[in-house]
């Protein structure tokens, strides 16, 4: 026990690292040779561990952009300067899982305190972008009365489409997809134009409504009693909003369902994130209230959804299919020894620290044997490679799925794996995901020595269990339909509403 006291002190030690030396870093200039040998690290921890790195480039070409972006560096440069240079690079790669951090600036206790008591400056709206430019569209404080649909041209004079066209260069979707990058800019733009531009308190913004021109200054207001208090409500755990994955930031949920018609028939099930944590629960209860009411119709809806937990999309699977099922191929690593390399103490308190270093034995055992080798390659065990048979409340009437550019990751591989066992409709536009698979599933998490940016690396090939379209794009549609701008800012639905007069057209042919 008194070694293992010694662990807790140094880790608790080894956490309290300083939050001004870590800005102090962040606001230096690195030598151009050392950027270089980050720039060779990056690379070579890709080589490595990547097991898919030249699905969707070519080595040649790869090579050609490292090497291209090392005879830029020429003089010396901050680490957020550095990562605006290197992250194109790594996006050019086309795996959407596959991205630097962004070096941000680390706020103290008592900043973040202050920063609690604050309502956001920009997070209050929500956006749309198309093309070049970001619209407004939800504006639920009414703040300066902005109305919904309106453009923002510039903040602080610099035009919002020079960051977009920025920033655009920094994400990419899994291949050649069409439609990922509006829905992941728009949750991403403020992040990076906050790490770029610091955490202000006012910005003036310039807007366009219906040709007229405005400026309004935003400033960062105070939280009342009534909001403080609302906060520490919404932070509480009820057994509903753990079973429904409550989020308190959105104030909003994860998992919900509901019957769309007075006859039950319709069931409508909206997942906007398998995020696993009670949802073995949520689907137990839902199906059974669906079986229970003989639904003949069941619309599941994944638009807006990024991914997540393979095991919650195998169970949900179970939910669907007739007969047994294999969700997902054997999924590869590049040598026996990648699981070790996941950073077993990462984020770990002190405490957690010193138990998970009694544990590390174990962990240790267990991932040495969890590979195995065939056809000269080598393959992570999972349990969702294997069988699932169907559970005793599965569904056996229509299923419809609603996707959209938004539906990433997991999302894409259960409607492949949908779409492929004609299983369900898939209705909306294609998804953010590559129909077929991606590269994910657990990862490295890598540090660059000299500019400190961490650069996560994903291990698994993980690819649904389908008959391959190569079209190196996403899940396409069955019934093609876009939304527009206008549509979200109506509250109207074109795909659910395609999706309910469908079933409509059935009933009144049935009678």
């Amino acid at each position: 026990m008194k070694n293992y006291s010694v662990i807790f002190i140094l880790a608790l030690l080894s956490s309290c690292v300083s939050v001004k030396k870590h800005n102090a870093q962040r606001d230096s200039c690195i030598p151009p040779e050392l950027l270089k040998e980050d720039v060779d690290y990056a690379y070579s921890k890709l080589q490595q561990m990547h097991p898919q790195l030249y699905w969707y480039i070519s080595k040649p070409e790869l090579d050609h952009k490292f090497d291209s972006l090392k005879q830029t560096i020429t003089e010396p440069l901050t680490p957020l300067q550095f990562y605006f240079k290197l992250q194109p690079i790594i996006a050019g790669v086309r795996e959407g899982h596959l991205s630097l951090r962004i070096p941000r600036r680390k706020f103290s206790k008592k900043e973040i305190k202050k920063l609690e008591h604050t309502k956001g400056l920009f997070s209050r709206f929500e956006y749309y972008i198309s093309g070049n430019r970001m619209y407004i569209i939800q504006n639920p404080d009414s703040i300066e009365n902005i109305k919904p649909g309106t453009e923002l041209i510039s903040i602080n004079n610099v035009p919002v489409a020079d960051y977009i066209t920025k920033y655009r260069k920094l994400i990419s979707s899994d291949g050649y997809n069409d439609t990922f990058q509006p829905y992941f800019l728009k949750d991403l733009f403020f992040n990076f134009y906050t790490a770029e531009n610091g955490l202000s308190n006012t910005a003036m913004i310039e807007t366009l409504y219906h040709g007229e021109k405005r400026t309004y200054k935003l400033s960062r207001e105070h939280k009342s009693e009534t909001d403080l208090e609302k906060d520490k409500e919404m932070k509480k755990r009820t057994l509903e909003k753990k079973v429904n994955d409550y989020v308190a930031s959105s104030n909003s949920y994860n998992r919900s369902f509901k019957f769309l018609d007075k006859d039950s028939t319709i069931a409508y099930i909206k997942v906007k994130s398998f995020s696993r944590e009670y949802s073995d629960q949520f689907y137990k209860e839902t199906f059974s209230k669906i079986k229970e009411a003989g639904s003949s119709y069941l619309i599941i809806d994944v638009r807006n959804n990024y991914g997540g937990s393979l095991h919650e999309i195998n169970n949900l699977y179970s939910y669907l299919a007739d007969k047994p099922f294999t969700l997902i191929k054997p999924s590869q690593v590049t040598s026996r020894d990648i699981p070790l390399r996941t950073n077993y103490f990462r984020k770990s308190s002190p405490l957690e620290y010193a138990f998970k270093s009694i544990a590390y034995p174990s962990y240790f055992f267990a991932q040495a044997f969890s590979t195995y080798k065939k056809d000269g390659k080598v393959f992570y065990k999972m349990k969702v490679d294997k069988p699932t048979k169907p559970n005793k409340n599965a569904f056996h009437g229509k299923v419809y799925v609603l996707i959209n550019g938004g539906s990433f990751s997991a999302s894409s591989i259960i409607t492949a794996k949908l779409k492929d066992d004609k299983r369900a409709t898939l209705v909306g536009e294609e998804t953010g995901g590559a129909n077929d698979g991606t590269v994910a599933g657990f990862y490295s998490y890598q540090q660059l020595p000299n500019s400190q940016i961490k650069f996560p690396i994903g291990l698994l090939l993980v690819q649904p269990n389908i008959n391959f379209s190569d079209t190196k794009k996403g899940v396409s549609p069955d019934i093609s339909i876009k939304e527009s701008m206008q549509d979200i800012i109506d509250q109207k639905d074109p795909q659910l509403d395609w999706i309910k007069a469908e079933i409509d057209k059935e009933k009144q042919k049935q009678k």
